[in-house]
């Protein structure tokens, strides 16, 4: 707890951390952003397309966080919601949303990337600037008077009016990179990027495992994709002395992302992009290629703040349902086990604390939103947790009926019921785990939390939870077996009291007596029974 809190205090000095859970959509509100399919004219987008689309985008955003986005489709068009204020990483991962295109380089102005795909790092990287070459018989002639016209007055700053990004897959293309300085001329689409099965980033690694401290982008293909990288590697390679012909440009949004050029002949469909990246410029580039392939271009029609889809209302009536259950909770275990009861509380308090926690270093770090389902599995875990406390004292109960004293009883009532409590837990756990990786929107943030209290359940109950109740069993109050301990081994039909001595039997009026042993006989199991019935040495118990 200590470390927790720590660490949420580091954040709110010196971070942008809060000491309270960023809400989702449904309790704050955030931005719409409407996106509309661009295509050549006469075209429309297909539903299929569109779906195709919201998947995703849906990926995208959920590789910023457990956000809780709302995405789908109206009226031809793709409408996001996310709560809260946009950072500009998860905008430009909603807005970058045109075909991911692989193409030739035919033409290139300005300083070039030194980017270079290979199979691994390679020892020097293309540093210098290109000269403009055209083609030659080597690959197709597409630099056309008019082509060679068009590159020559490109502007660059007009790129986001020019609709770069709809020319046909079939023709070049005139475009530059993000930033304006360098101009290419592109030729047709020779890989698509629906190809890619796969982009992570890394550190290059030598021939012998060694770390040569340089970032790469490792592409995967598809089958389709490998056959054709594995040709247009063939070619590229062939011209390694002639650039930029030997760069292959990722275009996406009508920008050339990079342009690496060909230092091998890549045939396994993994080639890999090294340059002067650092770890952020990698893995953006790497979440662009891996996310960027909609089957269709978009441009940004609308850019909004919406109001919460639930309100305040609604958090309130679900913090007081949390409060209602908890206390039923605390009740039933002070009802079930009176002082006992005291280590439930405690451990709920405790649990409670470290959740909240958690939740505020996870809407910080990693950019999680605590929405109304996500409160609901915060609740559900309440019954969750008091089902550990429950096995837990029961089993103590049990070894406490066979005779044992209390602190042996603890002992051995732990060994029993860790096991329960783990299978139990790993069941929870598994079926949030499913739960998670299955469902979209609130249902992810319900499945979510239910993951988190179960682990910190489990962490409780093994940390905490187990101590107290073996510090508590070295008291006079429970050891001594009093009647409101919750552990009173007469009360429990227990043959014996206190530690390991048999209670001398008291002077009791006979019907009272026989009232007594009626219903210690009903307490007792089917074994106590057979094994008392063997220490009286009666018929039952010979033949048992």
């Amino acid at each position: 707890m200590v470390g927790l809190f720590a660490i949420n205090a580091a954040g709110v000095i010196w971070g942008d951390a809060s000491w309270t859970p960023k809400l989702a959509l449904d309790l704050e509100g955030g931005t719409e952003i409407v996106l509309a399919p661009q295509l050549e004219d006469g075209q429309t987008a297909s539903q299929e397309q569109l779906d195709q689309a919201v998947s995703i985008i849906r990926q995208r955003v959920d590789a910023s966080g457990v956000a809780e986005p709302e995405i789908n489709t109206e009226g031809g068009n793709v409408v996001v919601r996310i709560p809260g204020e946009l950072d500009d990483e998860t905008r430009q991962r909603i807005q970058s949303s045109a075909k991911l295109e692989l193409r030739p380089v035919l033409l290139a102005s300005g300083v070039t990337s030194d980017a270079a795909i290979s199979t691994e790092a390679p020892e020097e990287e293309l540093s210098s600037t290109p000269t403009v070459q055209p083609t030659d018989g080597s690959d197709p002639n597409w630099v056309t008077p008019a082509l060679q016209q068009q590159f020559d007055t490109f502007d660059c700053s007009t790129l986001a009016d020019a609709d770069a990004n709809v020319a046909p897959a079939a023709e070049p293309l005139v475009t530059c990179d993000a930033t304006g300085s360098i101009k290419y001329l592109l030729g047709p689409v020779e890989v698509s990027g629906e190809n890619i099965v796969d982009a992570t980033n890394g550190m290059v690694q030598t021939s012998t495992g060694g770390n040569t401290g340089q970032w790469s982008v490792n592409i995967v293909f598809d089958e389709t994709g490998t056959k054709a990288f594995t040709q247009v590697s063939t070619r590229l390679f062939g011209l390694k002395d002639q650039a930029p012909r030997d760069q292959f440009a990722f275009v996406l949004d009508g920008a050339v992302l990079s342009a690496p050029s060909m230092n091998a002949v890549i045939s396994d469909g993994r080639p890999q992009i090294t340059g002067n990246f650092d770890q952020a410029s990698s893995k953006a580039l790497a979440d662009q290629l891996k996310f960027g392939a909609l089957p269709i271009s978009f441009t940004v029609e609308s850019s909004n703040t919406i109001s919460p889809t639930l309100g305040s209302s609604q958090l309130q009536a679900g913090l007081i349902a949390g409060i209602i259950g908890l206390i039923l909770v605390v009740i039933y275990t002070i009802f079930q086990y009176r002082a006992l009861a005291s280590v439930t509380i405690a451990s709920l308090i405790i649990a409670g604390i470290i959740t909240y926690l958690m939740l505020t270093i996870l809407s910080w770090r990693e950019g999680y939103r605590l929405s109304l389902a996500g409160i609901a599995g915060v609740i559900v875990a309440i019954g969750f947790t008091a089902d550990s406390f429950i096995v837990y004292f029961e089993r103590v109960r049990d070894e406490l009926r066979d005779g044992r004293p209390l602190v042996g009883a603890v002992e051995a009532g732990w060994k029993r019921a860790l096991r329960t409590v783990l299978a139990s837990k790993g069941v929870n756990l598994l079926a949030a785990v499913v739960l998670f990786i299955l469902a979209v929107g609130s249902v992810k943030g319900f499945a979510y939390t239910l993951g988190l209290t179960t682990i910190i359940d489990v962490v409780i109950v093994i940390l905490f939870t187990h101590p107290m109740l073996q510090l508590l069993a070295q008291t006079r109050f429970f050891s001594s077996g009093h009647s409101w301990s919750g552990l009173d081994p007469n009360a429990l039909g227990a043959v014996y009291r206190g530690r390991a001595e048999f209670r001398k039997p008291t002077a009791v009026p006979a019907k009272k007596a026989a009232g007594s042993a009626k219903e210690a006989q009903k307490r007792q199991t089917i074994a106590e029974r057979k094994a008392a019935a063997v220490g009286a040495g009666t018929d039952e118990g010979k033949e048992s």
